[in-house]
C-alpha cells in the first residue's frame, strides 16, 4: 500500500467518525466530502497517465522523425535503374567524345557509384551491415 492508499484510509476513517460525532444529519455531506477526494484522486491518476501517454508518444514521434525514411519499393527501384541508363547514354556519349577512353571510364565509374549509393541507401544490408531494429545504430 503506497502513501496515497494510506491517506484515502485515514481520510475514510475521518469520515467515519465525523459521522459518528456529528450524527445521520450530516451523513450526505461527509459522504459528498470523502467521493470528491476520490475523485480528486482517480482525477490525478488518470491525468498523470495521459501526460505519460502522450510524453511516451512525443517521444516515438520524435525518434522516428529523426530516423530517415527510405522508400524501398520496386517501383522506386525500377524507376532508378532507368532513369541511370537513359542518362548513362548521353554521358558515356560526352565522356568518350571528350576524354576517350579515361573520360568513358571515370563515366561510368560514376553512373555505377550513385547506383551502388542508391541501393545501399535503400537496403541497409546489402554488403552485411544491417540496422538494429532496438536503437537505429549500425551493428558490423
Amino acid at each position: 500500500m503506497d502513501a496515497r492508499d494510506t491517506e484515502l484510509k485515514k481520510e475514510l476513517h475521518a469520515s467515519l467518525q465525523a459521522r459518528r460525532e456529528l450524527g445521520e444529519e450530516y451523513e450526505s455531506a461527509l459522504v459528498d466530502s470523502f467521493l470528491e477526494k476520490v475523485d480528486q484522486r482517480i482525477d490525478g491518476a488518470v491525468e498523470r497517465r495521459v501526460r505519460r501517454q502522450v510524453a511516451e508518444r512525443q517521444m516515438t514521434v520524435a525518434r522516428d522523425a529523426r530516423s530517415p525514411r527510405v522508400t524501398d519499393s520496386w517501383g522506386d527501384r525500377f524507376g532508378f535503374g532507368i532513369v541511370s541508363l537513359v542518362l548513362a547514354v548521353p554521358l558515356s556519349a560526352i565522356g568518350g567524345g571528350v576524354g576517350h577512353l579515361p573520360g568513358l571510364l571515370v563515366t561510368w565509374l560514376g553512373i555505377v557509384g550513385v547506383n551502388v549509393v542508391q541501393a545501399v541507401r535503400t537496403n541497409p544490408g546489402l554488403f552485411g551491415r544491417r540496422e538494429s531494429a532496438r536503437d537505429g545504430d549500425w551493428e558490423d
